[in-house]
This record gives C-alpha cells, structure tokens and sequence, in this order.
C-alpha cells in the first residue's frame, strides 16, 4: 500500500470516525440488518444520509461558518434521512431490524447505520473531485521526513 493511500486512508477514517465506533462491537444480527440496510439503500438515498450527517456537523460553532446550509434544508434533509431509516427499519429491513433488536439490544440499530453511513461516505470520497481535494491534502506532507518513522521497523 503507497504512502498516498495510506495517508488518504487514515483521513478518511478521522473523517468517519463518528460512525464507526459503534460498529465495532457488531455481533451477528447487527451484522445482518447493517448489510441489509445497505443493500436496500440507493444511491441518491446514500448522498441523502451524507447530506444530512454534513449538515448536523455544520451546526457545530467551530464549523458553522464553513457551510451556507440554512434551517429550512437541514429541515428537509432531516425529514427525507428520518423517512428513510424509517422505511429501512419497518418495511427493507424489517426482520432484520426486529431480530438484531430482540437478539442483541437496540444499540445494533446505531451499529447498522454506521455502516450504513460508512458506506455512503465512501461512495461520495470516490468521486473524482472529492480525489482531487484528498490529493490537496495530501501534497504538503513531507513523505520522507514524516512518514519514515512510522514505517521503518527500527525505533
């Protein structure tokens, strides 16, 4: 694995670092209804969910200033990302949702939308623009002096 993919990895991860934490303690059904979940979400639905999770961040008073997103869409995003965990939960992902929650508690509801949102924001940093902004990111690191450290075996 290169350096950049690396480095574009390891941004990616801090990025989605929110979601991914409660899928680490996943068992089976949660598993399950996560995969489910994702199956039965389109791709317009998926920019839909980042949508929403960037406007939520954006409410954040050190960020606020970054987004021009108003009350009125952040309304509206929320209306159309609640209709849609809805939809997943009741009608997609019915049995799924109801066998993870009896067999592993509610908290695999947050799990499965965590990987529901890892998905999605992945999908969005794999377009080509996303890339080339990665690639801004990545430029100014000093490769050789930075990351020699951290991949030599040595002290």
């Amino acid at each position: 694995m290169s350096i950049d993919r690396i480095t574009r990895t390891v941004f990616v991860l801090a990025l989605f670092l929110f979601a991914t934490a409660p899928s680490a303690l996943a068992g089976p059904y949660a598993d399950a209804l996560g995969k489910c979940m994702v199956g039965a979400t389109t791709a317009a639905e998926k920019t839909t969910l980042v949508r929403w999770m960037f406007a939520m961040i954006a409410l954040h008073p050190d960020v606020q200033t970054s987004s021009a997103i108003t009350r009125e869409q952040r309304i509206a995003l929320s209306k159309q990302t609640a209709q849609l965990f809805q939809r997943l939960l009741t009608e997609s992902c019915g049995k799924e949702a109801r066998e993870a929650i009896r067999y592993e508690g509610v908290s695999t509801v947050e799990s499965s939308f965590a990987l529901l949102g890892q998905v999605a924001g992945r999908e969005l940093l794999a377009n080509p623009k996303v890339e080339e902004g990665l690639a801004e990111f990545i430029a100014p690191v000093n490769r050789e002096k930075k990351w020699t450290k951290v991949y030599s075996r040595g002290n």
